[in-house]
């Protein structure tokens, strides 16, 4: 067994075992992969004020999100398509998350339906909603969301319309996958990713394959997503799911001021700060550029998380000490599910828990909840000086 000390490491045994097609699917971003690549480039512009000479005993990495203990303010990020990238995926990495103390979201677009995720654990998790044209489906898929006990409705808001990445086009992205030439030569070089597929409990969108009149196979599948995420989808809307749903709402695909005001202005409990990992609006600003004016705009007032481009646990502290309140992995617990499973999720888990209690305590900071901008040393002009 290799000795795995940083999230890369993780990455190049997944890049080994998973198959090319879901490989693709969560190491890239859409069109030229500019903002998927600044997301984690703008993070390595910041730079961390050493501190000496301060009591580092008792240290501690315990906050809460919207109210909820999590042993780090990190959470599990909603990811489509996880339960192909290791067998059982969406269950191993709920099981995982909550034996580590923190919140796991599920996605719509998920292959463990809601149902399997709450039967294989006990701690609420949160659920990711995709807003459909099909708004009886929409509304089953909160009731089944309650009926779990899910703690949280994450309701996306940067995916109306489905950016155009290039690779799952070429690969022929699907759920399972389609048995072409190419596709069966990289599935016989993956032959334990196989195998655990043929024992794992689904293998196609839980949540989506039994629950929609005329769909009961991928080819039904395929149409009827294409045509199915809410082009119409906007503030009033939110407002009326957020009513339906009656619980913690937060919203996520923030990059912008104005759009952060508008989430307050519907009570939302917190907002992600996000552009989809890079997948969706390329050439948009990596969120943690995107941070510093949201938080200026609503940070006192309103609950702000960031996600795309954390892949360490100096990358959680810059954003916490930037003002967010918590963080989202998606990549890296990927990287982690991919090689190892469940355990693989725990090591990355632990990978960016040490990474951000050690960086805190050589900054000079011994609670998580302590940290504020005078730890960084931040460019002039990082956010921008645009036109």
């Amino acid at each position: 067994m290799p000795i795995i000390t940083n999230i890369a490491d993780l990455k190049a045994i997944y890049r080994r075992k998973a198959p090319k097609m879901f490989y693709d699917y969560a190491e890239s971003g859409s069109w030229t992969e500019q903002t998927f690549t600044e997301n984690t480039s703008d993070f390595a512009q910041i730079r961390l004020r050493q501190r000496v000479a301060v009591d580092m005993s008792g240290r501690s990495t315990a906050s809460q999100m919207i109210g909820q203990d999590v042993a780090m303010p990190v959470a599990l990020a909603p990811v489509g398509f996880t339960g192909m990238q290791s067998a059982d995926g969406e269950i191993n990495a709920a099981r995982a998350a909550e034996k580590f103390g923190v919140p796991f979201t599920l996605s719509t677009m998920s292959i463990n339906s809601i149902e399997d995720v709450a039967e294989a654990t006990s701690a609420p998790f949160w659920f990711q909603l995709y807003t459909m044209r099909d708004t009886d489906f929409t509304s089953r898929l909160i009731e089944r969301a309650r009926a779990a006990n899910c703690s949280a409705l994450v309701i996306t808001l940067d995916l109306q319309i489905l950016g155009q990445r290039h690779k799952d086009l070429k690969n022929g992205l699907s759920a399972p996958p389609k048995l072409t030439l190419k596709t069966m030569a990289d599935l016989a070089t993956k032959w334990r990713w196989g195998l655990g597929m043929l024992g794992a409990k689904r293998r196609h969108f839980g949540n989506i394959v039994g629950h929609v009149k005329g769909v009961s196979d991928m080819s039904q599948l395929g149409a009827w997503t294409a045509e199915q995420f809410d082009p119409t989808l906007d503030w009033d809307k939110i407002a009326k799911l957020k009513e339906q749903w009656g619980g913690k709402v937060i919203l996520k695909g923030i990059l912008d001021a104005e759009d952060a005001k508008m989430a307050l202005k519907v009570g939302a409990d917190a907002i992600v700060v996000s552009n989809h990992g890079g997948r969706q609006l390329d050439g948009a600003i990596s969120a943690i550029r995107a941070l510093p004016s949201i938080m200026d705009a609503v940070g006192d007032q309103i609950e702000v998380h960031l996600d795309s481009g954390i892949r360490s646990g100096q990358d959680v502290l810059k954003a916490l000490a930037m003002g967010a309140k918590g963080t989202y992995i998606g990549r890296a617990y990927i990287y982690g599910l991919g090689a190892m499973g469940e355990a693989g999720v725990t090591r990355a888990l632990e990978v960016i828990h040490k990474e951000l209690d050690t960086t805190m305590a050589l900054c000079g900071k011994r609670n998580v909840t302590d940290l504020s901008r005078d730890v960084l040393l931040i460019p002039e002009g990082f956010e921008g000086r645009w036109q």
